[in-house]
């Protein structure tokens, strides 16, 4: 049962005002509004939380992590049911996101287990070392207090909730508090009940998780720049991401801001790959550009390609099977304002040739493909803006050396990707080091969406793609993030924390 309602350090805060759902499809409700008084709550209990949750052991920690994902699980079938309903989404993704979802926290559980992170260091004292002694210096990971979490409108599991950010910060040490996103609060209050039956479960201080519904960008002002709120984690748009990212620098205690924020993903198909395999890549490629309505912050949206015959064949390919595909419906009827209005500048420029694309006036959106000379796309600056959407842009370079200054000319991105075969490998040297610059994870012969949670994984970049090009949002060296090093110096063994003595608790 949804109570429409704030979860504010273990209880259910509804109060007037709301904020009315826009559902894809069923049931429009009404949802209590986020204040900065509902922040102060949360914020000042997850403070109070962390003097014992930042210090207990990590079998406690993995016991609730894991908690967390089997009372989501338990509420699986809820979950799916207002998840389609308020995104759109297919019931088969929301299903996967939620195997994600819950296998993020299980991973976490597993890694914090295994004590690695912790990067436990030791010089030991050498009381006789001329001319200066040494003392007894050790080194262990400490979990950094407070955190705030922004719900992506795009990933209503993975990565709002009690997704990667979330997970990754508990499983540090740190309670975390969750501004829900407008577009998704019941799915939301759901995974929210979820942990806090967790919390119930492991016997936890209840401010080691707190939910703040919707409210207005003052709510997540605030939320920021609370001077006990260490470090943030964001998911979304450029525009609202370095918003939040400078009022995290003008504090008077500056803190870390991790946001992901835009990739437009580029594409760089070699000769003797796209003569050999076009009707494979673009099958690959338009599947990839209208999967979830192109609303995957990895979705591949130009592809960089030397003008001739065999990109005649690459265009006309992708233009049949995109007209194929049938309108999508998109999260939300701002994200289709979006797209609708990034389509439109895009057609509206001159150098631009539109290959497919169809006008709409509602949530329902079509893939749409351009094409453009290498010439136009290096002097166009806004033609490398990201359009959140099933669009993608066919680069038409003249030589290898254009497609070389196209490479040098992207900013930074989550992901690069590599057509070749083995006679493109002389050109593909010459053009890694330019994207290993550019990117925080490189692909040969593959596509983009679809992020595996896994150790080696990095989703993130320089920026635009994220504002944090050391950290990953993905993958078990996301923990980094909520973390700090702390070294003793001379301090006695009964007085340093058990890290120090048992990184690994499971071998």
């Amino acid at each position: 049962m949804l109570k429409n309602s704030h979860l504010v350090a273990g209880e259910w805060n509804s109060r007037a005002p709301t904020f009315t759902s826009n559902p894809a499809h069923g049931f429009v409700q009404d949802f209590s509004v986020g204040t900065p008084e509902l922040v102060d709550q949360a914020v000042k209990a997850a403070e109070e939380a962390f003097w014992s949750y930042g210090y207990s052991n990590r079998m406690d920690r993995a016991r609730f992590l894991n908690q967390i994902a089997d009372e989501i699980d338990a509420r699986g079938d809820e979950i799916t049911e207002i998840g389609t309903q308020e995104t759109g989404l297919p019931e088969a993704r929301l299903i996967g996101e939620r195997g994600r979802t819950t296998g993020q926290l299980r991973m976490f559980a597993s890694y914090i287990e295994k004590g690695d992170y912790l990067d436990v260091r030791q010089d030991e004292a050498l009381p006789d070392r001329q001319p200066l002694p040494r003392s007894d210096l050790r080194l262990v990971q400490r979990p950094i207090g407070p955190v705030a979490v922004f719900g992506a409108s795009n990933f209503p599991l993975a990565f709002s909730t009690a997704g990667g950010d979330t997970a990754s910060a508990l499983a540090a040490g740190c309670p975390v508090i969750v501004k829900g996103h407008e577009a998704h609060p019941g799915t939301a209050e759901i995974v929210a009940q979820a942990i806090n039956a967790a919390i119930q479960a492991c016997d936890l201080h209840p401010g080691v998780f707190s939910l703040v519904q919707g409210g207005s960008f003052d709510v997540g002002t605030c939320l920021v720049k609370h001077p006990l709120i260490n470090a943030v984690g964001f998911t979304g748009s450029l525009q609202g991401g370095r918003a939040l990212f400078d009022l995290c620098a003008a504090r008077p205690n500056p803190i870390p801001f991790f946001g992901e924020l835009g990739s437009i993903n580029p594409m760089f198909i070699l000769p003797v790959a796209l003569s050999g395999r076009c009707e494979q890549i673009a099958a690959g490629w338009s599947g990839s550009l209208t999967m979830g309505a192109g609303q995957f912050c990895t979705n591949p949206g130009i592809a960089v390609v030397i003008d001739g015959p065999d990109a005649d064949a690459l265009a006309e390919k992708m233009a049949e099977n995109l007209k194929q595909i049938a309108p999508q419906s998109m999260l939300t009827d701002g994200i289709a304002d979006a797209y609708r209005a990034g389509t439109k500048r895009i057609s509206s420029n001159e150098s631009v040739q539109q290959l497919v694309g169809t006008s709409f006036t509602t949530r329902e959106a079509s893939p749409h493909l351009y094409a453009c000379s290498g010439d136009d796309w290096l002097v166009n600056e806004e033609l490398a803006e990201e359009v959140f959407g099933p669009m993608g842009m066919m680069i038409r370079a003249k030589d290898i050396q254009q497609m070389r200054d196209i490479a040098l000319s992207l900013q930074g991105q989550l992901t690069c990707t590599l057509f070749i075969d083995e006679s493109d490998h002389k050109t593909a040297k010459e053009l890694l080091p330019i994207l290993e610059r550019k990117t925080g994870r490189i692909l040969i012969n593959g596509f983009p969406t679809g992020v595996e949670v896994c150790d080696a994984m990095v989703h993130g970049g320089p920026y635009p793609a994220s504002t944090n090009f050391g950290a990953t949002s993905v993958g078990s060296m996301a923990i980094r993030r909520f973390l700090r090093p702390v070294c003793y110096q001379d301090v006695p063994d009964d007085l340093l924390p058990m890290d120090l003595f048992a990184p690994n608790i499971v071998g």
